[in-house]
């Protein structure tokens, strides 16, 4: 059973990751022995993680026809940061107050690589400590409800900034190690202004879309 889940898992990241730099492309339609083949895993895991995916909005499946990668509007970005904007600055808030030290040490570690992550321009490495940043600061909430509201949140939004992002992904580094760094030195204050500073970011992005 727990290399079921393993390989569940694993399934799951690389087709995230495949979908977020976009090797699966948006509006495309791929058949489950499709993207089996592509990971090289069984038939199984790969269900088992379209179906995580499909929960979080990542992939749309359609029965008898495929799974459809979504379009990535701009539109679709503003209504998750409504709601993300409330969310995370209390999970940020939460997480100053009730993290473990064991989490606190891990937050600053990530706050460090991170930035340094960015300065190298290694997206993809970048993308893998972003995730963990997030999970790391949602489970330090100690709030299960936090934790299912935020993921598809998450997901959603870090799949919107990688394909908008331009050559700027040094900033909105430093603005998650200071949202990391101060909900380490338990100021559950600052750790919710800096993510809120996070979100005025990303709305920044966005916008220029529209531009």
């Amino acid at each position: 059973m727990e290399q079921e889940v393993s390989l569940t898992d694993v399934a799951y990241s690389q087709l995230e990751r495949m979908i977020i730099f976009q090797s699966l492309k948006p509006g495309a339609m791929y058949s489950e022995k499709q993207l089996a083949e592509m990971v090289d895993a069984g038939r199984t895991p790969v269900r088992e993680a379209l179906q995580k995916l499909a929960w979080e909005q990542m992939v749309i499946i359609h029965p008898r026809r495929g799974i459809q990668i979504p379009e990535v509007t701009v539109e679709s970005q503003m209504k998750l940061l409504e709601i993300r904007r409330a969310l995370e600055s209390l999970c940020a808030e939460l997480a100053a107050q009730r993290s473990s030290q064991e989490q606190k040490r891990q937050m600053l570690e990530l706050a460090d690589a991170i930035v340094e992550c960015a300065h190298r321009h290694d997206d993809h490495t970048f993308f893998t400590l972003l995730r963990r940043a997030h999970e790391l600061l949602v489970e330090g909430s100690g709030n299960d409800y936090i934790r299912q509201a935020m993921q598809p949140l998450q997901g959603l939004s870090r799949r919107f900034w990688f394909i908008h992002k331009g050559a700027d992904s040094g900033h909105p580094a430093t603005l998650h190690a200071e949202v990391m760094r101060s909900a380490a030195c338990g100021d559950a204050r600052a750790a919710s202004e800096a993510a809120t500073q996070v979100i005025d970011y990303l709305h920044s992005v966005a916008l220029a879309q529209l531009s």
